[in-house]
């Protein structure tokens, strides 16, 4: 008889703050996403607050009333974390704490602990172990006694369960020990990417959650972890990969967000590398998602973080099988027409008409898939005989496209 195990998810609330730089919609939208991140990371929201301010408070994050209000809900409703949306600084989260009288984490802290759930392999998890350390370092005067307190539970996986009676010394020793190991294993990655011969490589990249595991498991017939969760994949998966008679290597890479912590930018830095060594990216967007341009914005921006904005790109818009604008009735003649209420017809008659390389498909229902793999065989194919013209008889200019 299989036992059925009940999740237990977190009592949490969320704080964010509607700016001048963060208008009230972009605040939900970003409260939205600390919701889904929540959720990965085994919570369960409670409530949201918001607040209007011209800039974080330097000592609570949010006002003197608004923290009141925060404090009576905790102690009303059993509260156990409460999620900031932008990075606190130490002295922000030892205040909070002493009002609160609960676990105070922010964003980073949040994604630092997904991070440390969802990492697999060993050099995954060196790598997250790293980012930990970076950010509790200058918050271990703190964290320590408040760890005691609070055991286990979002934000509190990895480094700081064991690690409670360290310093600082400890701390920055183990960071050092951990920069070199990842340099020796950053080393014999190098060695395996320059062991796999001339191949023309491939790279997925895009937003997290926007299908890019499900398009690998579609396009290279493997069975690549996909879940509907924020961050399903951390581990670089490389798979060899043909499409008619032109064999290739397709990478699956770790999801970008917005806000990413700036220690695993560069903790993740030989992750990134399968990017900046690929000839070919595929960013896959979802188009299904209302703000999918703010997110090829993200992304566009770690590209040009890692010199990889230049490289030759294949926009790949997935989930048209989800994609849902909203309506405007016939008789409706006040509600003005916005980009909320674009069909696909009109997205691509948009910006995207410019992209020569840009296609719609479902991963999941392998919508337009036939015209996909197409297209990726061209610009494949176009990176090989450029690169090895005394090849060009295998693959002359008619289309050797047959399965």
């Amino acid at each position: 008889m299989i036992e059925q195990t009940t999740i237990e998810y977190e009592k949490t609330i969320l704080i964010g703050l509607i700016t001048q730089y963060q208008d009230e919609d972009k605040s939900k939208e970003y409260l939205d996403e600390l919701e889904f991140l929540a959720y990965t990371a085994g919570g369960e929201v409670s409530k949201r607050f918001t607040q209007k301010m011209d800039a974080p408070n330097p000592k609570t994050f949010i006002g003197s009333g608004k923290m009141d209000q925060v404090r009576e809900y905790v102690e009303e409703n059993d509260i156990g974390t409460a999620i900031f949306d932008d990075e606190l600084s130490p002295a922000q989260q030892k205040n909070i704490e002493k009002i609160l009288r609960c676990k105070i984490i922010d964003r980073t802290n949040l994604i630092l602990d997904i991070f440390a759930q969802r990492a697999k392999t060993s050099y995954a998890r060196t790598q997250v172990e790293l980012a930990q350390y970076e950010y509790l370092l200058p918050r271990l005067a703190g964290m320590w006694t408040h760890l005691e307190r609070q055991r286990g539970g979002i934000g509190m996986r990895g480094p700081g369960e064991t690690e409670i009676e360290t310093d600082r010394r400890i701390v920055r020793d183990r960071i050092t020990l951990l920069k070199k190991k990842l340099e020796k294993i950053d080393k014999q990655m190098e060695v395996q990417r320059g062991n796999r011969g001339s191949l023309v490589r491939v790279a997925l990249v895009g937003y997290t959650n926007v299908g890019k595991s499900t398009l690998m498991n579609s396009i290279s017939k493997s069975e690549v972890f996909a879940e509907n969760k924020l961050f399903a994949t951390l581990d670089t998966t490389v798979r060899k990969v043909v499409i008619g008679n032109l064999p290739f290597l397709l990478t699956d890479t770790v999801g970008f967000i917005r806000k990413l912590p700036t220690q695993l930018v560069e903790s993740f830095k030989s992750t990134l590398d399968e990017v900046r060594e690929a000839d070919l990216l595929l960013h896959v967007v979802d188009i299904s998602h209302p703000s999918f341009e703010d997110h090829i914005a993200s992304v566009n921006k770690v590209l040009d973080e890692i010199d990889s904005a230049d490289k030759p790109t294949i926009m790949v818009f997935n989930k048209i099988d989800q994609y849902e604008p909203e309506k405007i009735e016939e008789d409706d003649l006040e509600t003005e027409k916005t980009t909320a209420h674009y069909t696909l017809k009109d997205w691509k008659q948009t910006w995207m008409n410019r992209e020569e390389n840009a296609i719609f498909i479902s991963a999941l229902n392998k919508d337009n898939f036939e015209e996909f793999r197409k297209l990726v065989y061209e610009k494949v194919r176009d990176i090989h005989v450029t690169r090895f013209p005394y090849n060009n008889f295998l693959y002359p200019e008619k289309y050797l496209y047959e399965e």
